[in-house]
């Protein structure tokens, strides 16, 4: 197992990506540090990864709150002993509420800042000391609206455009002390995705279709396995890099 040894921190994992990153994190041997803003959500996922015979611990972690961050770092060094990665994988509520730049409400715009950017910023301030410690890895969850763009999602694309050139910025800031950076732009079957296809069954085909493999991505084996990737070894010589998980939906 590639992560054997590892300890790792994934924001944002009660659901989605972000649980399948914990997950997968945990199947190749790292000691995993669930966190949520709700401890009972971010404990069922340390629980399903104990039940598989990994190790976790559950968190809670407000990623908008510096002290909050600060506080879910110190208590993985403390349970684990040390800090290997770090996934900020946290989005904001209204990341997929589709809306027109002219009518973008301000509390929109302005959650979105603070978990997306201000998030990334206090994630990558908090984890310093111990990544440096570690010659870890610090991984941020994009988008690939912020590369394309997106006509319904101006402020999400926005800021995860923003998170692109942080990765690159901090990935040549930190590089000489051995600690890589990268990002993650994925294409996968969330919860969200799911009450979508719920209300629009049409759409299956279409999203499906425009993967060159011809389907939606898995969070654990697809995403999660790609995230592992980057954690791990065999990625030493990967940093300042979006790795695009979409089956080949979108290109470079």
């Amino acid at each position: 197992m590639s992560l054997n040894g590892f300890s790792v921190l994934v924001t944002g994992a009660a659901q989605g990506v972000g649980r399948g990153i914990a997950l997968a994190a945990a199947a190749e041997g790292a000691a995993v540090a669930v966190t949520a803003r709700r401890i009972e959500t971010a404990q069922a996922v340390a629980d399903e990864i104990i039940a598989r015979g990994g190790r976790a611990a559950a968190l809670t972690c407000d990623v908008g709150d510096r002290a909050s961050v600060a506080a879910a770092i110190a208590g993985t060094v403390a349970a684990f002993g040390k800090l290997d990665g770090l996934v900020h994988n946290a989005v904001s509520g209204f990341s997929s509420e589709p809306v027109s730049i002219e009518d973008v409400p301000q509390d929109n715009w302005d959650d979105q800042l603070r978990v997306s950017f201000r998030g990334t910023l206090y994630c990558a301030q908090a984890a310093f000391p111990a990544l440096r410690d570690s010659r870890g890895t610090l991984v941020v969850l994009t988008s690939n609206a912020g590369i394309e763009g997106n006509p319904s999602l101006a402020p999400y694309s926005a800021m995860k455009g923003a998170q692109r050139g942080f990765i690159k910025s901090l990935a040549r800031e930190w590089g000489p002390l051995g600690i890589r950076v990268n990002g993650i732009a994925p294409v996968a079957l969330t919860p969200a995705m799911d009450k979508f296809f719920e209300l629009h069954p049409h759409m299956v085909p279409v999203i499906s279709n425009r993967a060159a493999l011809g389907r939606i991505g898995d969070c654990e084996s697809d995403i999660g396995s790609g995230v592992a990737f980057l954690l791990g070894p065999q990625s030493r010589f990967v940093s300042g890099q979006t790795l695009i998980l979409t089956g080949g939906a979108y290109m470079l």
